[in-house]
């Protein structure tokens, strides 16, 4: 067996959670939570409804008070960095972002605002902004769009603009928070494979995405974490973590995990309820 790496000799990390919790009004929302993700890796965070995957975001995102333990990101520690400025290297997509924008906004100035971390961009767009965002919406194939509003935009089209807008700020971290919710399943493939393009460009960002679905796992991803009640239930490189147990614990159904080429697929067989 091979010795384990010494901390001098492991990836730098990107995120490091240690020992996690998260209570409000004596609920525990987060329990002692590990994970640690290395530059070169991408994830993909798995868990019910109710698992803890949003109160995880919020608490990396600086928009959570952890109530004990520690997070890093990007080398910088919660509560000893300005977390305001460190979220301009974080790049976030989520339904949540998707909802704050204006309609009468154009495309090219939504992907502008980026830049800033500003919701309905005021400023005016400098011309270097304006050559960088129009690379940016070629990039992810939304060129003919930047005149177009907000309102006037597909499902499908706004989650690449909002990659696009977080792309803006040469961010390190991307997090994908349900980016395919509401997406039909011909754009739901079509946004998924141009994840897996992203994901391989030189110099791509880490991804983190947050899903229900293992068929939204594209190959580009390396390593699963697995949320259940508020705890981790299994995290590591991806082969070794999805399996049909785990899964069945994490939904609180009987399934199997099926692996078809480079692409996952969850059977639901009957609805049962474990303990672990």
């Amino acid at each position: 067996m091979a010795p384990a790496q010494s901390p001098q000799t492991q990836p730098t990390a990107v995120l490091e959670v240690t020992g996690l919790r998260i209570e409000r009004t004596g609920t525990r929302i987060l329990d002692d939570v590990h994970w640690r993700v290395a530059r070169g890796e991408h994830w993909t965070v798995l868990g019910a409804n109710g698992s803890g995957k949003t109160s995880l975001l919020s608490a990396l995102t600086g928009y959570l008070m952890p109530t004990a333990g520690e997070i890093s990101v990007l080398g910088r520690r919660f509560g000893h960095a300005d977390w305001r400025d460190l979220r301009r290297h974080i790049g976030l997509v989520s339904s949540s972002v998707r909802q704050l924008m204006a309609d009468a906004e154009p495309a090219l100035e939504t992907v502008v605002s980026g830049k800033y971390a500003m919701i309905d961009y005021w400023g005016k767009v400098t011309a270097a902004d304006r050559a960088r965002a129009l690379r940016l919406l070629r990039q992810i194939e939304c060129a003919d769009l930047a005149d177009r509003p907000w309102l006037y935009l597909s499902q499908g089209e706004r989650q690449r603009v909002l990659i696009g807008r977080a792309l803006m700020a040469r961010p390190r971290l991307l997090i994908l928070d349900e980016p395919c919710a509401g997406l039909d399943p011909a754009a739901r493939e079509h946004f998924l494979q141009f994840l897996e393009q992203l994901g391989r460009r030189p110099q791509a960002p880490t991804l983190v995405l947050v899903t229900h679905h293992v068929e939204e796992i594209m190959p580009v991803f390396t390593h699963a974490l697995i949320l259940r009640a508020g705890r981790v239930l299994a995290a590591g490189a991806k082969g070794a973590t999805l399996t049909s147990a785990r899964l069945s614990a994490a939904f609180d159904a009987n399934v199997r995990l099926r692996r078809t080429t480079d692409r996952y697929q969850l059977d639901v067989r009957d609805t049962v309820r474990r303990v672990i």
